[in-house]
């Protein structure tokens, strides 16, 4: 896996991935508050949202239940001294379809936290990360 990174001005970058995708960062400047795109580090928060819910979704699929949508609410807190690593992460995913077995989204959270996701497993090596659910039945009433 490739990427690159430019320098465009003040603290604004532009991120590229291998496949050409590219993403806006930087971080909040002067009393404006500019901020052009999102940190580095909400960058690394998203991501790990990101490649969770991937595998939420992909493993629900794969048993075939019925799945119409998954969110992740993830809230952190970082180390008050350099590096400012993340200390804590909780992941909060709400998961919508019909009819849905909340044991087996259960299973597909705990498998992507505890086994797929190469994000969160990188990230607990200095953070606690916890996590919750909720499942949202949109089968008519």
């Amino acid at each position: 896996m490739k990427a690159r990174v430019k320098w465009v001005e003040e603290r604004t970058f532009v991120g590229e991935s291998g496949s050409g995708h590219k993403v806006v960062l930087g971080t909040a400047l002067g009393p404006e508050g500019k901020t052009p795109g999102p940190s580095p580090m909400e960058l690394v928060l998203i991501g790990t949202g990101g490649c969770s819910a991937y595998d939420v979704v992909h493993i629900l699929e794969k048993g075939r239940e019925a799945i119409e949508d998954c969110v992740v609410e993830l809230d952190s807190d970082r180390a008050e001294t350099e590096p400012r690593v993340f200390t804590r992460i909780h992941m909060h995913f709400v998961v919508k379809g019909r009819s849905l077995s909340s044991d087996k989204v259960k299973r597909a959270i705990d498998l992507s936290i505890e086994k797929y996701c190469s994000a969160s497993a990188m990230l607990a090596k200095t953070a606690t990360i916890t996590h919750d659910f909720e499942v949202v039945d949109t089968t008519a009433k």
